[in-house]
């Protein structure tokens, strides 16, 4: 016989549930934060932006992207891991930001499980672009001139931890060159000061840099994938440059605040989804060189393998990062 005091736990129990039920049903009930860990203009801002508007369409409400720039993304990190669990603060996220700055920062106010994954949106491709004067007309070249200038050559990328400075580590490491590396606070004033000639190159996804590329305010290098994007169709791989080491093929995600109720979750990452579906995002993203997740891609449980993942790559990667 069940006690009075197990009916009443259970009746609880139900009433919760009732009303968490009633509580995603009626979610959104007002406009929806995106928190975007970077300046304005740069690939998580520009993915962001064209996600939102579609998901907001789906959700019946506006989500309003607010750019939370510094230290890598782990600012915009740590106040998206204090918001309530609601379902309205939600933040968009990379392999920099919700993997690598664990290994950079270590004693960062959050930890992966802070956060409750909603899904990928978006995969990207890493490339390396040259101020247009700068004295080399292809990859060789400029392996060639950076070992004969050691610590001389400087790529700009959107601040220690983003996932355009991995590009950077992954090829200076797959080049063998000593290059200094200069943060931003996004990907878009690192950009600016290539354009200006203030520094040599970025390290950028093609979202944001192959607009300017194709207007020949920088020089396309190389590209970090296996096949060569439609949108630079002259932009060599790095097997093609003699470089196959080099490989920068990343992702972004949404993520919400631990605790956000799993009928929240699903119905953000229905909203993605059908975001990530409509003609309007996959033409902005064709004119991006970025590409939708597949089908069997957009679930929480994948997006939240990816971040295990990389956690332990960048680990691996970035261990003495760490130890400054």
């Amino acid at each position: 016989m069940i006690s009075f005091v197990v009916k009443r736990a259970l009746a609880a129990f139900a009433v919760l549930l009732f009303a968490t039920a009633a509580f995603a049903q009626d979610f959104p009930k007002h406009p929806i934060t995106m928190i975007v860990p970077f300046a304005a203009g740069g690939t998580s801002d520009v993915i962001a932006r064209t996600v939102a508007e579609q998901m907001g369409v789906a959700l019946g409400q506006s989500i309003v992207i607010e750019n939370v720039a510094g230290a890598g993304g782990s600012t915009a990190l740590a106040r998206a891991s204090r918001a309530e669990p609601d379902g309205y603060t939600i933040a968009i996220g990379n392999a920099g930001t919700n993997a690598a700055t664990y290994t950079i920062y270590p004693k960062l106010p959050f930890t992966p499980e802070s956060f409750a994954p909603i899904g990928m949106v978006a995969k990207t491709f890493g490339i390396i672009a040259l101020r247009k004067d700068f004295p080399a007309k292809d990859l060789k070249e400029f392996i060639a001139y950076a070992k004969a200038n050691p610590g001389k050559i400087n790529l700009g990328h959107a601040g220690v931890g983003s996932s355009n400075y991995l590009i950077c580590k992954s090829f200076v490491t797959a080049a063998g060159i000593d290059a200094t590396l200069v943060g931003y606070r996004g990907a878009s004033p690192a950009l600016t000061d290539a354009i200006g000639s203030q520094i040599d190159g970025v390290c950028d996804a093609a979202a944001s840099v192959s607009q300017s590329i194709n207007e020949k305010l920088v020089k396309g290098l190389v590209v970090g994938s296996t096949v060569r994007l439609a949108t630079l169709p002259d932009l060599p791989t790095s097997a093609e440059a003699g470089l196959p080491e080099f490989e920068a093929q990343g992702w972004n995600g949404l993520f919400a605040p631990k605790g956000t109720p799993p009928t929240i979750i699903a119905r953000l990452n229905a909203a993605a989804r059908a975001a990530v579906e409509t003609d309007a995002v996959k033409k902005r993203f064709a004119e991006l060189s970025t590409v939708a997740p597949d089908p069997d891609e957009h679930t929480p449980e994948v997006l939240q393998k990816l971040v295990t993942r990389d956690v332990e790559k960048y680990r691996k990667m970035l261990a003495d990062e760490g130890k400054q």
